[in-house]
């Protein structure tokens, strides 16, 4: 009895993961049976779960280490920001992120992140005190803030709030590849390199990031479930976690003018700030001057780590201002959408203009990593932002393991560079961490290159809607003696 498949099975569809399926016996045969247990939304929750385990351990040895210094953190390339933020942001003490106490803000910095990431660290804070039999805060509160750096039960919260982050982290990060392996119920496997992704292990616990993650990975599947008004909550309580969020209603304009689902794009966007709003309303409601720092801190930033304006700066010596950087940089990504706009809007409709409209994770990268290539700042975690799209946009291994490559390079190269690894014997600047960010560059633009061919050559988008069984049922009877012989059943 033959068993027909539903899927596409990446041992027939990805060269390189035929290649190596060889090991073990070759491509996936017309006549394999599929494990009743072990479908691939199961395996693919399992690599998550392993990959973010090792990702705990690797960051394991800044959590447990006593008396080591920063250039320890940076040269064993464990930094994250948890630890660091419990006590300077009022977390040991549960102060809500928007309090106008006069003597909070006297004590404590106001959190530089939007309301969903402030919001989630005040939960896990609170979580963290009940963990640890709800400590006296009003001690505290009496103390120097100095004081509870050196306090034993404080360091003990520490490592809780980092716990309890990592384990919800893990949630998020498993709950997006789920979103994942089924925006696309052909292509399940596409997901797994979300799931087996360096990028994820590495900078899965530097930042709240996956917040605003798991959120476009909901957005990507609602949308592929033909759900506008879902797909834009989803994108506006992205957004009040991370800005770039916001940018994928770019893509769906693109896609609603193509289609001419006007009414579509219009709900989705209502609902995208509605959810905004409310999302933002207990933040400003309660501090309006707290929930600006967000902004103000962001406008007055100047070329920071890994942007394309600090190795500008540094290697032409030309002194940028925030003000400058803040003119070219939207200047830039005006036109780099604009450009989207026009590969949207024209890529495919020599073809078949309905079925060749661009995907929404097509667009969605080519407008992010724009964003990016601008921005002011690249912290190694915002290679997070890009990632569901990135899997979704260009499923294939060879040009994931080149885009991903380059990012750990840069996430070698930014810590080595912060420890001082980097700087010449004689003085100046690391002109290697220059090579870091410029490698880092030409992974993203190589990808998204390839992305932009796809769209105007859609018979190479291997998720492309009304071929991607087709083609894997083509590579089966190409080789179909050989595909039978290597999965062990033989024509009877």
């Amino acid at each position: 009895m033959v068993h027909e498949r539903t899927h596409v099975h990446p041992t027939q569809d990805d060269p390189v993961v035929t290649a190596l399926s060889e090991v073990v016996g070759g491509p996936m045969g017309e006549r394999a049976r599929p494990h009743r247990w072990w479908t691939p939304l199961r395996v693919l929750l399992l690599l998550t779960a392993f990959t973010f385990a090792l990702g705990m351990v690797q960051k394991a040895p800044c959590s447990v280490a006593e008396g080591k210094d920063q250039n320890w953190v940076y040269s064993h390339m464990c930094y994250t920001d948890l630890r660091p933020l419990y006590v300077p942001r009022g977390l040991a003490e549960a102060a809500w992120p928007y309090s106008d106490d006069e003597q909070t803000r006297a004590r404590y910095e106001v959190m530089e992140y939007p309301v969903g990431i402030a919001y989630w660290a005040w939960g896990t804070a609170k979580l963290t005190h009940l963990l640890n039999g709800s400590p006296d805060i009003e001690e505290r509160y009496k103390s120097p803030v100095d004081d509870l750096y050196a306090d034993p039960e404080v360091d003990d919260e520490q490592s809780i709030f980092l716990l309890i982050n990592a384990f919800g982290f893990a949630a998020l990060a498993i709950g997006a590849t789920w979103l994942l392996s089924r925006a696309h119920p052909e292509r399940p496997w596409d997901a797994a390199a979300f799931a087996l992704s360096p990028t994820l292990l590495l900078t899965g616990l530097i930042n709240w990031d996956l917040i605003a993650v798991a959120l476009v990975a909901g957005a990507l599947w609602s949308w592929s479930r033909d759900r506008p008004l879902l797909t834009g909550i989803l994108i506006g309580l992205g957004t009040a976690a991370k800005l770039y969020p916001l940018f994928l209603l770019g893509a769906l304009l693109v896609i609603c003018l193509r289609r001419r689902r006007y009414a579509d794009f219009l709900l989705a966007t209502v609902a995208a700030v509605a959810a905004w709003l409310v999302a933002n309303a207990p933040g400003y409601l309660t501090g309006p001057d707290q929930w600006k720092v967000f902004w103000s801190f962001n406008s007055e930033r100047t070329a920071d780590l890994g942007s394309v304006w600090m190795l500008i700066d540094q290697a032409g010596d030309v002194g940028f201002t925030a003000h400058t950087i803040n003119l070219w940089s939207w200047i830039i990504f005006g036109t780099w959408c604009a450009v989207v706009f026009v590969i949207g809007m024209t890529a495919g409709r020599g073809v078949r203009p309905e079925a060749v409209v661009p995907r929404l994770a097509q667009l969605g990268y080519l407008i992010v990593v724009g964003f990016l290539l601008v921005n002011k700042v690249y912290s190694p975690q915002y290679v997070l932002w890009l990632l569901p799209l990135a899997v979704l946009a260009r499923p294939r291994w060879r040009d994931q393991i080149v885009w991903q490559a380059s990012e750990v390079v840069y996430f070698c190269t930014i810590w080595w560079y912060l420890g001082g690894y980097l700087s010449p014997a004689g003085g100046g600047d690391a002109g290697f961490y220059w090579v870091g960010i410029a490698i880092r560059v030409l992974g993203e633009l190589y990808l998204a290159a390839v992305i932009v061919r796809d769209m105007y050559r859609p018979d190479k988008d291997p998720a492309r809607e009304d071929t991607s069984l087709e083609n894997a049922v083509a590579v089966r009877r190409e080789r179909p003696e050989r595909s039978l012989e290597l999965s062990g059943f033989r024509k009877r």
